[in-house]
């Protein structure tokens, strides 16, 4: 009888045990189980490689993630795994297509923003992607190809996601494509908001997407007036975004292969990371429709 009491409660709780390893693992077990292809998109401007991402069944709602300025390389490839584990299929681009295969970055952690040369780098891969009319072309191109794979549910909307440079990319995004995407999100974007007549927050008129804006702290501090503009340009088309400052974390807080800071802290958050990735799952339940 002692025997069977002992096994009963063995069972029990080893039963708990598997029970709690499931609900923290199965995020990690849904990742292992999605299906990663590099894809080739044609663009008005040549020919795009990404990585698409998705469940290994079914047809699930399409998202295009603009990187920061190290392009698409494993730390976003494993930004699109996460994503897909939640039930998405995804389009990781290569922004600098134009002008280079990805990886141009394998890893991010080593640049020295400091250094002149390592800087220059940079220029002529940004400048492809922000040039006038860029985005405009890329994005009904991606939308498209997403629209075509038998992964992508087409009775959904499209949702899109960016970081740093990526962020205006998103607000262009969604501009473009105002009736597939429906909605956005900007994780430490850069220049949002700025004195030029092609701004990204005076495309608010353009979008209908619902959209969030996560600001890092010293972004914030550089800029203090930039949520107001944001706030009044999405308020004044009855499209209210949700504007938030992350108030401990630092411009590219987000993406795990960050560089450390000048102080040598790292610029990654992993607490806030999750934080916006739970905001981020909020914001394409409501508006992936």
């Amino acid at each position: 009888m002692e025997q069977d009491d002992l096994s009963r409660r063995d069972f029990v709780s080893m039963t708990i045990g598997a029970g709690i390893a499931a609900a923290g693992g199965s995020e990690l077990l849904a990742q292992a189980q999605v299906v990663e292809t590099t894809v080739n998109i044609k663009t008005p401007d040549g020919t795009c490689d990404a990585a698409f991402i998705h469940p290994p069944n079914g047809a699930y709602p399409g998202v295009i993630i603009w990187p920061d300025a190290f392009g698409l390389r494993p730390s976003l490839r494993e930004m699109g795994r996460r994503l897909a584990g939640s039930g998405y299929s995804v389009l990781v681009v290569n922004p600098f297509y134009r002008v280079a295969k990805a990886p141009v970055f394998e890893d991010a952690s080593n640049f020295n923003f400091s250094d002149p040369p390592q800087r220059a780098k940079l220029t002529p891969l940004m400048g492809s992607i922000t040039a006038a009319g860029a985005v405009e072309k890329d994005a009904p191109a991606f939308v498209a190809w997403l629209d075509s794979q038998p992964q992508v549910d087409k009775t959904k909307k499209i949702g899109t996601q960016g970081y740093c440079m990526g962020g205006p990319l998103v607000m262009r995004t969604a501009a473009s494509v105002p009736t597939r995407i429906g909605a956005g999100g900007s994780f430490h974007g850069g220049g949002l908001v700025t004195n030029n007549p092609d701004s990204p927050h005076l495309l608010a008129p353009k979008i209908k997407a619902k959209m969030y804006f996560g600001v890092a702290a010293n972004d914030d501090a550089q800029q203090p007036d930039a949520k107001t503009k944001l706030k009044e340009a999405f308020d004044a088309v009855k499209n209210p975004a949700e504007i938030e400052v992350y108030s401990q974390s630092q411009h590219g807080w987000c993406i795990s292969d960050m560089p450390k800071q000048a102080n040598g802290q790292p610029i990654y958050n992993k607490p806030d990371a999750d934080r916006a990735w739970t905001k981020l799952l909020a914001l394409y339940k409501a508006g992936l429709v």
